[in-house]
């Protein structure tokens, strides 16, 4: 819980969110996945099964997005070249269209858990 906290108090400390703005920054553009077109969402891993679910639930337009976007990526991965800078995917269009659906699933399995490890007493 100390992180989410840390997190919005960054976000709302002028200051703070000036400063590590040019950090963040330098740590996404040295990721290097918007030069492959991609956006962040696409390269979380699918190996846990809330990713996996949180996949399942998206809109069929944006699953066919996200497959187009990754196949592109692997050619430019397969040829050793970046995207053309029209192809470049900009900072402003690097929505998060995934982390909403992450979060709900990631509540609806902590309820689940939570339900079925409820402990009748008995007198």
């Amino acid at each position: 819980m100390s992180g989410i906290s840390l997190v919005n108090q960054v976000k709302a400390s002028k200051f703070w969110s000036n400063a590590l703005q040019p950090v963040a920054n330098a740590f996404v553009n040295a990721a290097g996945y918007r030069k492959l077109g991609l956006r962040y969402d696409d390269i979380l891993r699918e190996e846990t099964d809330i990713i996996r679910e949180a996949t399942n639930r998206l809109p069929d337009e944006e699953v066919y997005e996200r497959v187009f976007r990754m196949k592109t990526a692997f050619q430019y991965s397969l040829s050793h070249t970046v995207a053309t800078k029209e192809n470049i995917l900009k900072p402003e269009d690097d929505v998060r269209y995934l982390t909403p659906l992450i979060d709900e699933v990631a509540a609806e399995f902590s309820e689940r858990a939570d339900f079925n490890n409820i402990k009748s007493f008995t007198k």
